[in-house]
């Protein structure tokens, strides 16, 4: 982490970050865009939503495209086998984060904190700009694409 992403990410958030994070995805000026969170808050508890979109520009895209039924849309447009696959790629990569004999309660389910279905565009599209095979991420690119291209 530089120096300043911690400011920038508390500035992009509108508060102070819960968990320890890593940017892994930055705008042209520098700027975090994606974080990957740490599994666990500070205090031991469980934090489901490992990759985290903070970008300004691309939250409120991604808000606009779920204002407008995203969310049904991009379920019942993706694969559901593939997004399953998704949801345990998602889990499995996290848990993996998790330190060795953590005793205490685990983060559940897959992207979003859930196991079936899209709960949320921001985290599936967070996921899928860090590098994840994630159907709904890919249906969210080609939506803000062809918004871009849109009169």
């Amino acid at each position: 982490m530089l120096p300043d992403d911690r400011a920038m990410v508390r500035q992009l958030l509108g508060r102070e970050p819960l968990a320890g994070f890593e940017v892994v995805v930055r705008d042209e000026s520098g700027w975090p865009v994606v974080i990957r969170n740490e599994a666990l808050l500070p205090d031991g508890r469980p934090m489901p939503t490992r990759f985290w979109l903070v970008g300004k520009q691309q939250s409120v895209a991604v808000g606009r495209l779920e204002s407008e039924g995203g969310v049904r849309r991009a379920e019942s447009e993706v694969d559901a086998d593939e997004l399953a696959a998704t949801h345990r790629r998602y889990a499995a990569e996290r848990d993996a984060s998790i330190p060795m004999g953590h005793e205490g309660p685990r983060p559940s389910g897959g992207v979003g904190g859930t196991r079936l279905g899209v709960k949320c565009l921001h985290t599936h599209y967070a996921y899928f700009l860090a590098g994840g095979d994630d159907p709904v991420g890919r249906w969210v690119q080609s939506h803000l694409d062809a918004a871009e291209v849109a009169p």
